[in-house]
């Protein structure tokens, strides 16, 4: 794979983030910008999480971005608790889009917990968005008016040791949202994935090759 920095403009600010592509690209491929946890808890477009799904979705045959948020790392600007951080996300999709090598009607999103919350509150921003996976979206984020209302593929992926998200309510919350919207439970993951990164991004690269390709 080969990967370049790239620059994002938000508004004003400067945002830094990170282009993966495959060795090979054979016309337009599908693009997918990746959202971070929690910056005032040391997320970042480095997490964990953030770059197992990162890798996996370029080794599938997609470009894939993830970046900092405003306040993050080299980006400018400060931590605005998910309000204009929306904006953030508006411009990275509008940087992959922008390139020649990404088709612009196959766009997805991957957000894992506090990127879930910008997101969802956005949606209606993020039109030219195919698909949507939510990793570890706290049971909070779903009571924004914008899901119920949209009805886009949405994958939520959860693991059954993460203690601050009661799965029964998670589950029943997405099955509300109809049969657009799936939930799948990964056994002995918690908030944190730790060791279990690889299944979140497989079920991932899963979903989105079923809405995307």
């Amino acid at each position: 794979m080969k990967q370049s920095a790239v620059v994002i403009k938000s508004g004003d600010l400067t945002l830094e983030g990170v282009v993966g592509c495959p060795d090979e690209v054979s016309g337009p491929l599908p693009g997918v910008a990746l959202c971070h946890p929690h910056p005032l808890h040391g997320g970042n477009m480095n997490n964990n999480v953030i770059m197992a799904v990162y890798f996996a979705l370029v080794e599938s045959g997609y470009i894939a971005l993830r970046f900092n948020f405003r306040g993050v790392g080299n980006s400018e600007g400060t931590h605005a608790d998910g309000d204009k951080e929306r904006n953030d996300v508006e411009a990275a999709l509008n940087t992959l889009r922008e390139r020649n090598d990404v088709d612009g009607h196959r766009l997805g999103m991957v957000g894992y917990s506090f990127g879930t919350g910008v997101i969802s509150s956005g949606l209606p921003m993020y039109a030219n968005v195919k698909a949507f996976v939510l990793i570890s979206s706290p049971l909070r984020y779903l009571e924004h008016p914008e899901i119920a209302e949209d009805r886009r593929p949405k994958l939520y992926i959860c693991g059954d040791r993460d203690h601050g998200i009661p799965i029964a309510a998670l589950k029943e919350k997405v099955d509300s949202f109809g049969h657009t919207s799936k939930c799948h439970v990964v056994a002995g993951a918690d908030h944190f994935w730790g060791d279990y990164e690889s299944e979140a991004a497989v079920h991932t690269v899963r979903f989105l090759n079923n809405n995307l390709i």
